[in-house]
C-alpha cells in the first residue's frame, strides 16, 4: 500500500497527525505538511472551518469530506458535538442531500448499491463494499419511504449513510464494521426519472414476487458472508416494511427502526410521562392519528406493552382507536393495510359512525388519554383538539410526531400554551424549551437515536440470534432514570445531548435480557463488560 492508498483510505489515513516515525514507515514523508498535529488540534481547527459555514447543507456537504477522508477525526468531532451535530449528519438536514444526492455526487462513501435488475450481482456488491472489514451491523434501505419526503430511489443511501453515522457517534460502534446499503427497485418519481443526473434505475418499482425474492436472495447472501450480522430494515414503503420483517424476525436478528424503533422511544415517553402523573399504562386511551408504518407500528409496541402489564388482547384492543386519511378506521374499509386491519373498529359500535373523519370528533367521541401523532399533516392537532384532549384527561400525552419540522402535526410551544402546562409534550423533531407561566418545559424529542443505537450494541454485544419483545420492552423501560422528573418542566424523554449515557443504559438491557431468554451467543457471560469492550472510541 502507498502513501495515497494510506491518505485515501478514511479507516487508516490520521492526515496531518501521523508521526514522523509513521511516516518514514509509511512512505508519508514529504507528503504531508511538516507540523504533527494532534487529534485535538486537528478537530479544533475543522469545528471552526464547519463554523464558518452559512447553511446546514453547507455544514453537511463540509463534514461528508471530512467523513470520506478520516474517519476517526469525523467521529472524535462528533462525539464532542453531537446534539449539535446530529440533525446536520442525519435528520432533517439529510432529507435535502437525499432530494440532491444524484446531483450533488461525489462519493460512496463505502455503501453499497444491489441493484435489482442484476441479482447475480448482490454477491459481488457485499463483498466489493465490504473489501476485507468484518461486517457485523449492515443498514439497508429501498428509498420508498424516506422520512417524510417518499420516494427517493437510489438517492435514499444516504439515508443508511446517516443512520450509521448515528449508531458510531451515540454508541460507539466500530465504523469498520458497518455497511450503507441501498435496494434499488427503482422509482415512482417522475421528477428522478426524468432528471438526466439521476444515478439509480429508470423506471418504476418492481412490485411482487421478483421484489421479495431479490430481498430474499439478499438476506441469505449477507447472512452467509457475514456471520455475525445485525439486519437494520430503514425506510421501506408501507406495502413491504411489515412483510420484509414479520418474514425474518423470528429467523435473524434483524430490526426495523420505522416499525419498531419508532414505538420503542414513543413507549420510553409514554413511561416518562406516567412516571411523573402517577397513573397506570393499563388506564390509558390510546388515539393514533396517521395509520403508515410508524403510526401502526408504535400503536402495536403499545399494545403489546399493555398486554405484558395484565390486559387480554382483547381488552388492549378497546384502548386504541386509528384515525388515517378515511377518518376513524372501521373494519368495513376495502383500503385498510394488514397493519392496520387489528385497530380498526366495528361501525356497528357507533351511532355517529358517517361523522367521524375529522380528528377533533373523534376526539370528542372516543376520548382519548394520548394522542400520537405521525399523518406528515401539519397543524391538524388544533387549539380545539388540546383542548378537547384536556377534557379528557387531567394530564394529556400528546405526541407530535411528524418531520421534518414543516410537516408536524403541532408546535411544542403551542402545544404547551394550549393546554395550560398540562399536556406531556414530545416531538418528532428538536424543539427549543418553552417558557410558561414561570415553567421553563424541557421538550423531549422522540427521536429513535435514543433507542436504535443502543440497541443494535447490546445485540452485537451479546451476539443475540433474534431480537425479541421483551429485548424492545427492556430497552423502553431504560429510558426511564436519566433525568429528574420530579423537576417541574422535566422532560418526558432524555435530552439528546444524553445520548452516549443512554445508548449505553439501553445496551446493558437489551444485552442482559437477550442472555436472560437464552439466546445470547457471546462467550463472555458479563453482559455489562460485553458492552463495554466492544464500544469503539475516535482515538489515534
Amino acid at each position: 500500500m502507498n502513501a495515497h492508498d494510506i491518505l485515501n483510505n478514511p479507516f487508516l489515513n490520521k492526515g496531518t497527525a501521523f508521526t514522523l516515525e509513521e511516516r518514514k514507515e509509511l512512505g508519508l514523508i514529504g507528503v504531508l505538511p511538516p507540523y504533527v498535529q494532534t487529534l485535538e488540534e486537528q478537530a479544533v481547527q475543522t469545528y471552526a472551518h464547519f463554523s464558518k459555514k452559512a447553511t446546514n447543507l453547507e455544514k453537511r456537504l463540509f463534514l461528508m469530506e471530512i467523513f470520506n477522508t478520516n474517519r476517526t477525526l469525523f467521529y472524535y468531532l462528533f462525539s464532542q458535538h453531537i446534539a449539535e451535530f446530529n440533525p446536520i449528519v442525519y435528520d432533517p438536514t439529510v432529507a435535502t442531500t437525499i432530494e440532491n444526492y444524484s446531483d450533488l455526487f461525489v462519493d460512496t462513501q463505502y455503501a453499497g448499491y444491489l441493484d435489482i435488475n442484476h441479482p447475480e450481482n448482490i454477491e459481488a456488491t457485499l463483498k466489493n463494499a465490504a473489501g476485507d472489514r468484518n461486517i457485523r451491523l449492515i443498514v439497508v434501505t429501498d428509498a420508498e419511504a424516506i422520512l417524510g419526503i417518499g420516494d427517493w430511489g437510489t438517492n435514499g443511501v444516504d439515508i443508511s449513510v446517516g443512520k450509521l453515522m448515528v449508531y458510531t457517534g451515540a454508541a460507539g460502534i466500530d465504523p469498520a464494521t458497518v455497511l450503507p446499503l441501498v435496494i434499488d427497485a427503482g422509482t415512482n418519481r417522475k421528477e428522478l426519472l426524468e432528471n438526466p443526473n439521476y444515478l439509480g434505475n429508470r423506471h418504476e418499482r418492481v412490485r411482487g414476487d421478483r421484489y421479495y425474492d431479490f430481498i430474499d436472495q439478499f438476506v441469505q447472501t449477507a447472512e452467509r458472508l457475514f456471520p455475525k450480522l445485525y439486519l437494520h430494515w430503514e425506510d421501506f414503503g408501507r406495502l413491504n416494511a411489515a412483510n420484509i420483517l414479520n418474514k425474518y424476525k423470528d429467523k435473524i436478528p434483524t430490526f426495523n427502526d420505522d416499525i419498531q424503533g419508532t414505538g420503542i422511544v414513543t413507549l420510553g415517553g409514554i413511561y416518562g410521562s406516567l412516571d411523573i402523573s402517577g397513573e397506570k399504562l393499563t388506564d390509558q386511551i390510546y388515539l393514533c392519528f396517521g395509520g403508515g408504518t410508524a403510526g401502526a407500528g408504535i400503536a402495536s409496541r403499545v399494545l403489546s406493552e399493555m398486554i405484558t402489564e395484565g390486559l387480554s388482547e382483547e381488552e388492549a384492543y378497546k384502548r386504541f382507536f386509528m384515525v388515517d386519511k378515511q377518518g376513524l378506521l372501521f373494519d368495513d374499509m376495502d383500503d385498510l393495510t394488514p397493519e392496520q386491519r387489528p385497530f380498526a373498529k366495528k361501525r356497528s359500535d357507533f351511532a355517529n359512525a358517517d361523522k367521524l373523519t375529522g380528528l377533533l370528533e373523534v376526539v370528542k367521541m372516543v376520548k382519548p388519554t394520548i394522542l400520537v401523532g405521525t399523518s406528515t399533516q401539519p397543524n391538524t392537532f388544533t387549539k380545539e383538539v388540546v383542548e378537547a384532549m384536556c377534557q379528557n384527561t387531567e394530564r394529556p400525552i400528546i405526541f407530535p410526531l411528524s418531520n421534518p419540522t414543516e410537516l408536524a402535526e403541532a408546535s411544542a410551544k403551542d402545544l404547551i400554551e394550549w393546554s395550560d402546562g398540562k399536556a406531556f409534550v414530545a416531538t418528532g423533531i428538536p424543539s427549543d424549551n418553552v417558557d410558561y407561566k414561570g415553567v421553563s418545559y424541557q421538550i423531549g424529542q422522540a427521536n429513535n437515536a435514543l433507542i436504535y443505537p443502543g440497541l443494535g450494541l447490546g445485540m452485537l454485544a451479546s451476539e443475540a440470534k433474534l431480537l425479541t419483545d421483551e429485548m424492545i420492552g427492556a430497552a423502553a423501560h431504560s429510558l426511564s432514570g436519566i433525568v429528574d422528573s420530579g423537576k417541574p418542566g422535566a422532560p418526558v424523554l432524555p435530552p439528546f445531548a444524553y445520548v452516549a449515557e443512554v445508548s449505553s443504559k439501553v445496551a446493558e438491557a437489551v444485552a442482559k435480557k437477550a442472555q436472560e431468554q437464552g439466546l445470547a451467543q457471546s462467550q463472555e457471560t458479563d453482559m455489562k463488560k460485553a458492552v463495554s469492550e466492544l464500544k469503539w472510541y475516535p482515538k489515534y
